[in-house]
This record gives C-alpha cells, structure tokens and sequence, in this order.
C-alpha cells in the first residue's frame, strides 16, 4: 500500500469524505454531486459510493424497498446515486465505484482462500479496512482522479457502515490531514408550535461522529429554510467548527439548484481553502437552465400531464430516471411537466384504463418484470393507440407494446411474453437464448451499453440523427424473431436492431402522433443538458399536440 500513497501524494489528489447523520433519506448523494459539481469543470472528480447492505449490488433488491436500480455503460447495476453523479458531473461511472459491503466480504474471503493471508488471523481491522481503503486507493491511481469523492451511504451509528467510517477516518492518517476534507450532512428539523430551527439532533450526531475519531471540516443542516446566524454560531461552538464551514442544505424545488446553493454559501472556497486549490466553479450555463427549468415549473401556462403506468408507484423512486428524463426534456421545451402515477395493478378493463388516463396528453409504460399488473399496462398500452395518446415504452413497455399489438391488430388473441405465460402457443416476446441455462439472478441480465443499428426515415432516426444508437439495457427477454414478420408486415415498424438484426431494439407506429418503444433505459443518460431524445420527443409531441405547432 506505500507505493500507492505515494503515487497519491504524488499527484496531490484530494479526498472529499461525505457522511450522513439523524436520520436516513437527507441526500447525501445529491450533496456529493452538487459538491462535485463545483470542482468538475476544471477537475477530474471521481465518486465512490460505499453502502452497507450484503448484497453484491442491488440488482435483485425490490424497486419498492430499495429505489431505482441505475445501470451503468459497463453493465455495473448500482445505487440510484449513481445517477445524481452522472448528471451532475458529466461522466460515465463504473461498477467498481459503486463499494457494498457484499463485495466486501466476498473479496476478504476469497483472498483468505486463496492464502493471501496465510498465518494470520483476519480481523475487521486491519484486514477489512485496509481493503476498503485499498479499493479507494486503486480508483483514485486508475482513474487518474484529482478529487475524489467517498460517498459513505446509512447514517452515522449503523452497524452496517463503521467499517467504511472507520477506513474514510484512517485517510487522514494515510494521507495527511491537509488532503482530506469530511462532509457531515445532518437534519435540523424545525418542530410544529416551537417553529424555530432546532439544533440539538446535529449536535448529537456530531458528536457520535467524534467518537470514531472523525471532526468534520464542514456541515451541511438539511433544513426547511437558512439556518440563523445564531444557530450557526451555536452549532460552530458546540461541534467545533468555524461558523463559516456551516452550511445550510436548504429545502428546494429543483435538485439542480443544489449546486448553485452551495456555490453561493461559498463551499468551494472552504474546499479550496482547505486544499490550497485556486479554483473558481463554472455554473453559467448550468444557471440558465436551471431557470429555464424553475419557471416551467413554477410560472409556465404551458402544462401537460404524463401518466407513468407501472407496478412500483408507491415508492416515486423506483422510476427515479423517469421523471429526470421529463425534467430534463421540460427545461428545453419551455413546459411544464405534470405527472400523474397510475398503479397498473388497479387496471382492470379497458374501461379502467380509460378513466385512469383522462387529461392526459402522454403515457409512459416503464420498465419492469413479473405478471403483477402486466394486464392492467396493456389495457393502457391499448388505449394509448387507440386514442393516439403519445406514447413511450421502456424495456418491459415495449415488450407489452408488441403484446398488445400482436393481440389486438395481427389477431394472435393469447400472444404473451414466456415470463408471464410459459405456455403461451404465441409467444412473441420470449427469453434470450444466452438467458435459457443462467440459473444464477445477480448480474446475469443482458447489462450495459448495447449498439443498434437505426433504420432512416423513421421517427427514431429523427430523434437521434443517427444510424447508430448506444443506450443501456437490463433484461432477459425480447421480441421472438419468429414473429418480427407477422408484426411488420400489420405495421408495427422495427427502427432499430441489434447489429446482428436479431433483436428488436426500437419499434413505433408511424401513423401515430408518437407511438415509439424501446428495449433499452434511454432515461439512464438524460441530463439537465443533454435529455434522452425519445423522452424530448414524448414531451414535444404532448405539447404539440396539446397546444399547437406553433405555441
């Protein structure tokens, strides 16, 4: 480990370590971003995420306990934080960024298997926290990184992140003080009839931080508004830090003003003061669309309303890049987007359906897997055609599209995906034939960035402008080519393939307004400055549609 704090020290990279107390769901990764953020113009900001949870990665946890599982370029399925890093920083993060405590263990394990520790006893320390920080360390010196950015995920006294508090403590030691700068994000809640900010739960969590040996250099109150120059002055003396590294996380509408917030309370100048950096953020074009995003969603007459049909609406998170990719989309077109989730388990019949998507002027049907509410998203996949209600589906929605398209307009009545009918006498959506012999769950899927091909003239290649699309994917199913003639020849377009023509990549029905899918997640690229062409284009068609050409 010498040789690599040596070439760490070498190339003066700085260490930003975020941690999180009081009380879970605070933000700290739109917090690392957002700090991110202010340095990424000039600086190659690397972020690591460390959770606490057993698992490998998060790719067999329930959307609905566990939020958005984000997948990356190299087929990494990673915590949905991963996405504020993308967009916030413009990069293409990697799966070895993404650190659980699964892969952890497992590494410690068959290290110990392999006799790399032969004669000793493997201890929690030094033995895990020197894998930790050796994980740190390879990141920093492969990714040539001048920041990085240690993500430490739970809240500070869990079980299950100590021994990431205990390795991110020990930077210091390895590094030196000079280049380790610790983030605490805490809550400052400000209690019904006292209505005043209180700041005792910052206090304590201070404190239980201190405990393992970490004094954080800076404070972030998670707070429905500024915290008060007194109170400031009360947490500086109680927690040992200047009053001017106090900072207010304050409630906003938008995530991407974050960055901007933070600006403005002068946290890159504590960072460079710290660091001895010269660095000035860059956030002008960021400002102007941030705005542009601001009053379509505070002042804009022009409003339409997207209803995103799936069986995870209960936890808004699980289709957290969903609803950026809109976002996204309203900041360039001058429009307000409404959403309104439609549980698909509750979608009976057609009627059903119908009742659920008036005023709606666009639908989405997003990704997904197993039979609950799979009837329900086709009986709105049926009324978005029927009605030329602009429609978008993902992975799973384009599968169902096909479904419905193969029952209601090529005559196949039983037409089913071998996921949700195994005996299904037409199958036109089945597993791939790489999927059939996979017995394990975790990272088996078709992951990662795929190529299609782009057919010109279609509605795809005007989105994209061009013949050759990337985009992310996440399944174990596709269109049967066994029926690719029977649905083209009814008119269902197949605009994009796979290189190999085999797989369907991108389909739409030229006739509609908007009537497009896709098997990949374009939602997992959208940024504030670039949005994914196939959510511009639903939230355009909407509009036009809603308002006129011209308006």
């Amino acid at each position: 480990m010498k040789d690599k704090l040596d070439e760490i020290k070498k190339n003066n990279i700085k260490f930003i370590v975020v941690t999180g107390g009081v009380i879970s769901g605070l933000g700290k990764g739109i917090a690392s971003a957002s700090i991110g953020k202010l340095f990424s113009n000039e600086y190659k900001v690397v972020p690591i995420k460390c959770d606490g949870y057993l698992n490998i990665d998060p790719g067999t946890m329930n959307p609905i306990e566990h939020g958005e599982v984000f997948v990356l370029d190299d087929g990494g399925e990673v915590d949905m934080d991963f996405g504020h890093y993308e967009r916030f920083l413009n990069i293409s993060a990697k799966i070895k960024w993404n650190l659980t405590m699964g892969k952890v263990y497992k590494g410690i394990l068959d290290k110990e298997r392999k006799g790399d520790f032969l004669g000793k006893t493997v201890q929690l320390i030094p033995h895990v926290t020197n894998h930790i920080k050796d994980w740190f360390y390879d990141i920093a010196l492969e990714e040539k990184a001048n920041i990085v950015i240690i993500e430490v995920g739970g809240t500070v006294g869990d079980m299950e992140n100590e021994l990431y508090i205990e390795a991110t403590r020990q930077l210091k030691n390895d590094l030196g003080r000079e280049n380790v700068f610790y983030v605490h994000l805490t809550y400052i809640p400000i209690p019904n009839g006292v209505n005043e900010p209180k700041s005792k739960p910052t206090q304590q969590s201070v404190k239980l931080l201190n405990e393992r040996g970490i004094w954080p250099d800076m404070i972030i109150g998670r707070c429905q508004e500024y915290i008060p120059e007194q109170l400031k002055e009360k947490i500086a003396n109680f927690c040992n830090v200047s009053k001017e590294s106090i900072v207010t996380g304050v409630d906003v509408d938008s995530v991407y003003k974050i960055p901007i917030e933070f600006k403005e309370q002068n946290v890159d100048d504590t960072i460079n003061a710290k660091f001895k950096l010269t660095h000035n953020a860059d956030l002008e074009k960021w400002k102007h669309l941030v705005e542009s995003l601001s009053y379509n969603m505070n002042g804009q007459k022009k409003v339409i309303t997207i209803a995103i049909c799936g069986k995870y609406t209960r936890l808004e998170d699980s289709y957290a890049s969903v609803v950026e990719a809109l976002m996204h989309s309203s900041a360039h077109l001058d429009c307000k987007v409404n959403i309104k989730w439609v549980e698909t388990t509750k979608i009976e019949t057609l009627d059903d359906a119908k009742k659920a998507l008036a005023g709606i002027d666009g639908i989405i049907v997003p990704g997904g897997f197993g039979s609950r509410g799979v009837e329900g998203k086709v009986k709105i996949i049926h009324c978005a055609r029927e009605n030329d209600i602009p429609f978008l589906g993902i992975c799973y929605g384009l599968q169902l599209a096909v479904i419905e398209f193969a029952r209601n307009v090529c005559g196949l009545t039983d037409a089913n995906s071998t996921e949700i009918d195994k005996d299904t006498t037409n199958p036109v959506v089945d597993i791939l034939p790489e999927q059939i012999t996979i017995t394990e769950k975790g990272g088996t899927m078709r992951l990662g960035a795929y190529e299609a091909n782009i057919k010109k003239g279609t509605k795809i290649f005007e989105l994209y402008e061009s013949e050759k699309v990337s985009e992310r994917h996440r399944h174990r199913y596709e269109v049967n080519p066994e029926f690719h003639k029977i649905l083209s020849d009814k008119g269902l377009v197949f605009s994009g393939l796979s290189p190999n023509g085999k797989l369907v990549e991108f389909i739409e029905l030229p006739e509609k307004t908007y009537f497009v899918g896709t098997q990949a997640h374009p939602e997992l690229k959208s940024s504030l400055t670039k949005p994914a062409p196939m959510f511009y284009g639903l939230v355009l068609s909407a509009v036009t549609k809603k308002f006129g050409k011209n308006n």
